[in-house]
């Protein structure tokens, strides 16, 4: 009797186990979790992005490299490092031990020819006379004539060669070509110089300018004449500056090819070699754009899961470019206005019921 009581004893205990489980069972099926999400609108018509920085080198807007067009030892240098000059103020000399021979050879033959072409002049002159007597022929006065002519031929030719030989002496000296500043010394004294070496470098403190390169896709978001705001990389907490768009280049057929924009500066706002970054506003006209987070990669392709009365659905959309923490996409069932979650994507399909965390 006893082991009967035990027996049914345990049988009513598994019976109220049971009937606990099936309760829990029912409570969790009663009480299902809806997932959070947060959402982001689509903007869709023209589309102002971030300013996208470019970084530059300030430089002088007047600046030139110098260089000797004759080859020779620099005995002579004038100037140094960071000093001012005026314009034709001279700045070195290469010796060259052929030029002054050359040019004094030069100025010799054509003294030379010059009285060689007076003398076939008087003689012509004479001859003439004597043959209006009858006492020269004229076969004698035209062979004067011709050597007349040929001296004179003779002395233009001599005349180019001593200023060619001048003009290569003077070209031994450095003449500076505006009023500035030396900014390099790439030779010292004493040192042999090719022709068409660069010796110095000049500039002037007149004006600045500073030089990028931007994809070709943002030469359609600039134009010449156009404001762009510059900002110094050394103080960033300094207002930015406004230059001015001068140049800009053509687009090239070489695939992913930078193109060199140049921006004047505002006078003596920012000196030469300092680091600075140039903004561009690309501007969009008809994009529409979701947050980069919003985008899903699926087997079928990109899409984005946009919520409508708290309903999740799928939306195939087409990358065109990034812009900042947003992407312009190609989308016919996305519109402007519509909420697309960006965060939460991982514990949501389409389909599901979701609440919004605003």
């Amino acid at each position: 009797m006893a082991i009967f009581h035990r027996q049914v004893w345990a049988g009513l205990a598994i019976v109220v186990l049971i009937a606990g489980c099936r309760s829990v069972s029912t409570g969790t099926d009663a009480h299902t979790v809806v997932p959070v999400v947060r959402t982001a609108l689509v903007y869709s018509g023209e589309l102002v992005a971030p300013p996208l920085r470019f970084s530059g080198i300030v430089r002088a807007s007047q600046r030139a490299t110098l260089t000797f067009q004759v080859s020779g030892t620099l005995q002579e240098r004038q100037v140094e490092l960071g000093q001012l000059v005026q314009a034709g103020e001279r700045l070195g000399r290469v010796y060259n031990p052929g030029l002054e021979p050359a040019r004094d050879s030069a100025r010799a033959r054509l003294e030379e020819l010059a009285t060689q072409l007076q003398q076939a002049q008087r003689e012509w002159e004479r001859s003439r006379r004597l043959r209006e007597r009858g006492v020269v022929s004229e076969q004698t006065l035209e062979q004067l004539a011709a050597r007349r002519d040929a001296l004179k031929a003779s002395v233009a030719t001599a005349r180019a060669a001593l200023s060619e030989a001048e003009r290569l002496l003077a070209e031994s000296y450095l003449i500076a070509p505006f009023a500035g500043r030396v900014e390099a010394l790439l030779v010292e004294r004493g040192e042999f110089v090719g022709a068409g070496q660069p010796v110095m470098r000049l500039s002037s403190p007149a004006g600045r300018e500073v030089e990028i390169r931007v994809p070709a896709h943002l030469l359609g978001h600039v134009s010449v004449g156009q404001q762009l705001p510059i900002w110094t990389v050394h103080d960033r907490s300094r207002a930015a500056v406004t230059g001015t768009l001068m140049e800009i280049a053509q687009a090239g057929s070489v695939r992913g090819e930078l193109h060199p924009l140049l921006i004047r500066l505002p006078a003596e706002q920012l000196t030469s070699g300092t680091p600075v970054e140039v903004g561009i506003t690309p501007r969009i006209a008809a994009a529409k754009t979701v947050p980069l987070l919003a985008l899903m990669k699926r087997p079928e392709g990109t899409a984005v899961l946009r919520v409508t009365d708290g309903l999740v659905e799928s939306v195939p959309v087409t990358v065109q470019r990034m812009l900042g923490e947003r992407v312009v996409v190609a989308a016919e069932a996305l519109q402007g206005g519509d909420q697309v979650i960006y965060a939460g994507l991982t514990r949501v399909v389409a389909g599901d019921r979701v609440e919004v965390l605003r």
